[in-house]
Parts: C-alpha cells; sequence; structure tokens
C-alpha cells in the first residue's frame, strides 16, 4: 500500500520548536522528491517545502525560510521538518507529500501521494 504518515505534531508556545516526521511505504522512496504543506483553518494549503530525491537541494517559503529545516533519511524511508522559532501563524495541518522524480515546486498539484495530516499548534 502507497502511503506517507506524518507524526510529531502537538501544542507549543510561541518560540518553542517541533519536529515533524514523514515515514514513506509502499513505494521507492529514494526515488521521489519530498514536500512539506500546510493549512490553516479557512485558508488555502500552503507549499512550505520540498527536498530533492537526494536530499542535496531544498526551497522553502519565505514564511518558514531561516525558521523551518527539511531533510530526508532514504535509508529510513522518512522525511522530517524541523521547525524552530515557531509562532501562531505556524498553526495548521501539516501534511508531507510525494511526487516521483525531481521536481523543482512546492506546487499542490505536483504531488500525488499524501499523508492525513498532523496538528500543529502554537500557543501565544
Amino acid at each position: 500500500q502507497v502511503q506517507v504518515v506524518e507524526s510529531g505534531g502537538g501544542l507549543v508556545q510561541a518560540g518553542g520548536s517541533l519536529t515533524l516526521s514523514c515515514t514513506a511505504s509502499g513505494f521507492n522512496f529514494g526515488g521521489y522528491t519530498m514536500a512539506w504543506f500546510r493549512q490553516a483553518p479557512g485558508k488555502q494549503r500552503e507549499g512550505i517545502s520540498r527536498i530533492s530525491v537526494t536530499g542535496r537541494t531544498t526551497k522553502y517559503a519565505t514564511s518558514v525560510r531561516g525558521r523551518f529545516t527539511i531533510s530526508r533519511d532514504n535509508t529510513k524511508n522518512t522525511a522530517y521538518l524541523q521547525m524552530n522559532n515557531l509562532v501562531p501563524d505556524d498553526t495548521a495541518m501539516y501534511f508531507c507529500a510525494a511526487t516521483l522524480g525531481w521536481h523543482s515546486t512546492i506546487s499542490e498539484r505536483d504531488y500525488n501521494i499524501w499523508g492525513q495530516g498532523t496538528q500543529v499548534t502554537v500557543s501565544s
């Protein structure tokens, strides 16, 4: 069964940190570009970061650049999102997504394997 499963969300105070994990199964993880998206209540889903198949190149949305770090461990079929200096505006459901091969974008339409999401809530 092809799937990705997110974990690591929770409630954190402003200024705190969380690390999200995305564990893949049922497909060749090392051949897929991985990305993180988030969706706050009443807002559109936002692409926030992606990482290439080898992990050598990354891309971030302006809203998280300098605070979030994406990484992957192809030996564990897992991608990560380290989130530091969290602010209340980071409160959202966070989704992991995968797409075959190289994709430079963090565009929702380019990703075809999606997880169910993990909730991140940042209190002020």
